[in-house]
């Protein structure tokens, strides 16, 4: 199992920065989703919904193609910070964003909707400004969203396999997460390794989603 560890703990880095960032982005994406009202709402719920349904091989191939070097994009972070964006962990969390986006967006969604536009009301008619009301009313009332949508977020960057395969390869110490590592264990043969690590995988998504059960049986749904 310590031959592992470097997998490991680069997994839980980028399982980490990923759900960060993606708490940044996913939750004004989610609030605009949940309150606008234009008709090309469902293009962008469908867009951010794509990761869903696409083949991860498929999402990683694009991706590739995209942080070559000779590309726009990949020529010019290779300008900006001397690396390439493929093969490497900046790239995994790009990817990782990407991949887990509707993880962070569809939950966040569904608890801005059940929250409504009441609260809202009671608090600006108290002076509040918009961005008040939402820190002190709209998060505390969402709380069980977030508490889900970072933790989906996160076990499934966790468990990716094929966007990071595609885009990151399987570098030690650089790219290679556990996902990697362990089907790495299963072409050598080397199944007591490959147990290790799957059963503890296991273990700890299924700990983390009791934690977020029993979490949220604290909170009630609150709909306006």
């Amino acid at each position: 199992m310590s031959e592992s560890l470097p997998a490991i703990l680069l997994t839980v880095q980028l399982a980490l920065v990923t759900t960060l960032i993606l708490f940044v982005i996913g939750t004004p994406l989610a609030w605009w989703l949940a309150n606008t009202r234009t008709r090309f709402k469902p293009i962008v719920e469908a867009v951010t919904a794509l990761p869903l349904v696409l083949p991860p091989t498929v999402i990683g191939f694009y991706l590739l193609i995209l942080f070559n070097p000779g590309s726009a994009i990949g020529g010019l972070w290779v300008r900006l910070t001397g690396d390439t964006l493929a093969f490497s962990f900046s790239g995994l969390v790009i990817a990782s964003v990407i991949y887990s986006l509707p993880f962070m967006v569809q939950p966040l969604q569904t608890a801005f909707e059940r929250v409504g536009q009441a609260p809202r009301d009671a608090a600006a008619s108290l002076g509040a400004s918009p961005l008040d009301a939402f820190v002190s009313v709209v998060m505390p009332l969402s709380l069980r969203g977030f508490i889900t949508a970072g933790v989906l977020s996160f076990i499934h960057t966790v468990g990716e396999f094929g966007v990071v395969l595609m885009v990151g390869g399987n570098i030690p110490g650089r790219t290679r997460v556990v996902s990697i590592a362990l089907y790495d264990h299963v072409e050598t043969l080397d199944y007591a390794s490959a147990h290790a690590l799957a059963l503890g995988l296991v273990a700890a998504s299924l700990s983390v989603l009791v934690a977020v059960f029993l979490i949220n049986r604290r909170y009630p749904v609150h709909a306006g």
